[in-house]
Formats: C-alpha cells, structure tokens, sequence
C-alpha cells in the first residue's frame, strides 16, 4: 500500500515536470507579431520538406563524387593470415616463401633408393644400371612421405593490388557529367520546392489579413444589426413595430454571427498551415495589404530564370550525355594493373627479400551481341529528339501560362474595384433604408434585403481578392522571382 501510494507520487511529480517542460519548449517557440520577411526567413531554415530535399542534394553530389572516384582506379591491400597441413597448400606456401627444396618433392626417399641400389652394385655402374631398369618401377611408385604427409605450416601473405581504366571510350567521363547534371536538377528541384513554399507562406499571409478585414467587416454589420435592434424596440415601445420585426433583425444577427464564427475558424486553420510551414507555432502575424503586389513581366527573363524551362534544358544535356555513353559502349575498354606482395611462415619477416610483384594489362571490346548496342544508341537519339521538342513545349507553354495568368489578374483588378464601388453603394443603400425604416416608409424586410445585399457583395469581393493573389504568387513563382 506504502509503495503504491509512493509511486503514485513519483507518477505525479514526473508528470508536472513533463507538462511543465513542455508548455515552456512550446511557449519558446510560439511566434507572435510576425512579419512576411520574417516568416520567409524562418520557412526558409526550419521547413521539413525543405530540409528533406537538401538532403537529397546532398546524396546527389556525392553520387557525382563517387563517379568521378571510379577514374582513379582501385588501391587495395589485403592481409592473410592462413595455417594448414594440406599437401597442396604447403607446398604452395613454401613456393610463394621462395623457401621450397628438392626435399619437399620426396627427393629423400628417391634417394635412399638410389643410394641402395648403389650399394649393392658395390661399385658396378654395369650392374648398378642393370639394377635401374629392373627395379625403376618400384623406385617411381614410392609415395614420399615429406611430400605427402607435410609438417603443419602457417602463411601470411601481404598483397597491394592496384587497378586502373585506361581507355573506356569516354564512358566514364559521360558518366561523371551525368552524375554532375543530376545533381545540378537536384538543385533545381530543391528551388522549385522553394518557390512552391515561398508561395504558400505568402498566399498564407495575405488569406489571413483578407480574413481578419473580413472579420472586421462582419463585426461592423453585427453593430449595425444591433443598433437596427436598438432601433426596432423603440419604435416597438411606440408601437409603430412589431414582434416579427425584432426576430426578423435577431435572425438576421445569428445569420452573420455564424458567418463570424465561420470565419474564426478559418482564420485558426490559416495559422495551423502557417504554422505547418515553419515548424513553428504562430499566434499572430502583421497584417498586411490584401492585395499583392503584380511582378513585372519580362518574356525573355523568364525563358531564361523559370525553372521548368531550365530543368528541361538540362534534362535535354543528359541526353546528349547519354548518347555518348551508347557510343562508348562499341569501344574497346583498356586496364592496367599492378600487384605487389611478400609472403612468409612469420609475418612481415624478410619482406623485401621474399617480395613479388606482378604487372599487366587487359583489352575488353565487344564484337558482335545481335546489334543490341546499335539499337540502344538509335533509341538515345530518338530520346534526346523527344526532350528537345519538350524543351521547345515547356517554353511555349511556360509563356501562355504566364499571359493567360496576366489576362486573368486584370480581369480580377477590373471585378474588384467593380465590388468595391457595389459594397460602398450596398452600405449607403442599408443606411438609407434604416433611416427611411426609421421614418416608417421602409419595411424591416427591406433592411434586411439591403443588408444581406451588402453581405453579398463583401462575400464576393474577399473570394476575388482570394482568387486574384493566388494568381499573383502562382505568376511569381513561374518567372522565378519569390522573394519580390
């Protein structure tokens, strides 16, 4: 019992230092009054995907190292360390030592064999090589024994190898520009990416300060609709109004109280993506002006900066590249390779005197394999012909996006000020009716006809404004400029 209420302290005590922990990482990094420039800045740095697709920068530049690294060869160094009785083997190891006899052969026993028959020719050449003939046959069958049940030996054999190409018909050049190209559109894709967060950060900021000008707007109309209610119970007190014209206002009011509460938790999901954006929580921002911006337009400026267009022009060099690895593939390929080595029962003894080395070189070049090289070469240049029309479309296309973009923008600069001047109207036509309602000439019907009419219109004009800077940032981000 003791223990349980014990850990049930400890539970608590690790729990309010948790909480307490984290509300003080969570309060550090809340952003408050933040600026666009400063939001830029911070997206810049702490973004997750960004991160991510500078990592994948990184692994593209050293792909390019690695396949520069394969023109310089291969140093290698190996070390053996080896024991054995085989007979093989120990023969072997003694060859490689320079150490081998005539006594590892069985010599020993062959000549005892000799040194016997000899022996009983007593000084007879005649009969010592009678004795060879009649008996060689038995002295051949002897199995020596220091060659077939050999002392047990250690090896250790040190061996420095080193490979080089010397010719590959220009493969491995190709290939090292190739890896290099990549990791050039790595980084294209990288600052596409940016563009694309650079966008979203922007269009983020301008849909709030839109939001909080809508906000703002609804509360006006909201105090309207209350001294309209103030209005109506007077006149009600005076009996010139009726229950239906209180409710009629009151309904009128939740209706736009709900357009408010609407909008509140539009705004709190802005700040969650904004927030989603920088890896870090923001409160609040400086609101700026609702309309962004229009970028100036230069066509050739943007054939030269817009990214897709740039992407292409590379992807359009790798093919070329790859072309000639194709023709490199019908060229012969030469290598040259050194080997130096010491071998010995000890390690490192006498290295110098037990050493060897080893030289050469070696020519691979494919005949004939069923015009299979002939017929990849074909399709690189039937690929490389593809990616240059591709060039030619993401230019043309790349430049009817940008005057469609262009045409579309004014368009919305035309309705906005168009609703502009309707709202300022629907507003003095709502004042004029209050009064005129004031006056008993107008219905409580007519106010509020005149009044969702002005909703109607400031609605409308927040979409348009929405729509008009998502085009503005989408044209921004097309001719490369995402920091104007």
């Amino acid at each position: 019992m003791i223990l349980k209420k014990i850990s049930t302290v400890i539970i608590g005590i690790v729990y309010f230092w948790s909480a307490t922990v984290f509300l003080y990482a969570t309060d550090v990094d809340h952003l408050t009054n933040l600026s666009l420039e400063e939001a830029l800045q911070i997206m810049k740095r702490d973004n997750l995907e960004l991160k991510i697709s500078k990592f994948n920068e990184q692994m593209k530049a050293y792909e390019a190292k690695v396949a520069k690294g394969y023109q310089y060869g291969k140093l290698d160094v190996k070390l053996q360390a080896l024991r054995s009785n085989d007979p093989g083997n120990i023969f072997g190891f003694k060859l490689k030592s320079r150490e081998a006899t005539f006594g590892d052969f069985g010599f020993s026993d062959f000549m005892g064999a000799i040194g016997q028959g000899a022996q009983q020719a007593n000084g007879d050449f005649g009969a010592f090589s009678q004795g060879l003939n009649q008996q060689g046959g038995d002295i051949l069958a002897i199995q020596p024994k220091d060659l077939n049940f050999p002392d047990a030996r250690n090896h250790f054999q040190t061996t420095i190898t080193y490979q080089v190409p010397l010719y590959t018909g220009g493969k491995l050049d190709q290939y090292g520009k190739i890896t290099k190209a990549l990791e050039k559109m790595s980084r294209l894709d990288s600052s596409k990416l940016l563009n694309e967060k650079i966008f979203q950060t922007q269009k983020t900021f301008y849909d709030i300060s839109l939001v909080d000008q809508y906000i703002n707007n609804l509360g006006e109309i909201i105090s309207n609709i209350e001294e309209l209610q103030d209005i109506v119970s007077s006149m009600k007190e005076e009996g010139y109004a009726k229950d239906i014209d209180k409710l009629e206002v009151e309904a009128k009011k939740a209706e736009v109280e709900s357009m408010l509460s609407k909008a509140n938790y539009n705004r709190e999901l802005a700040y969650q993506y904004l927030s989603f954006l920088l890896n870090k929580k923001v409160d609040s921002i400086q609101n700026i002006s609702t309309l962004a911006t229009m970028p100036i337009v230069d066509k050739e400026q943007i054939q030269q900066d817009n990214l897709d267009i740039q992407k292409a022009k590379l992807g359009l060099k790798i093919t070329d590249m790859a072309i000639k690895v194709q023709e490199a593939t019908m060229l012969p390929t030469v290598g040259a390779f050194g080997e130096y080595g010491s071998s010995d029962n000890n390690p490192f003894n006498e290295f110098t005197h037990k050493d060897f080395y080893t030289v050469g070189f070696q020519l691979d070049w494919n005949l004939f394999n069923g015009k299979i090289d002939s017929y990849n070469l074909e399709k690189s240049k039937v690929e490389n012909m593809k990616v240059k029309e591709q060039v030619a479309l993401a230019k043309k296309g790349i430049c009817l996006k940008v005057r469609k973009l262009i045409t579309e923008i004014k368009s919305k600069d035309a309705e906005i000020t168009n609703l502009e001047t309707q709202l300022n109207f629907a507003s003095k036509v709502y004042e004029n009716y209050q009064a005129r309602y004031k006056e008993g000439i107008a219905s409580i019907s007519d106010v509020i006809i005149k009044q969702s009419k002005e909703l109607e219109v400031l609605l409308k004009l927040l979409t348009v404004k929405n729509d008009r800077n998502a085009k503005v940032f989408e044209l921004i981000s097309i001719i490369n400029k995402g920091d104007i």
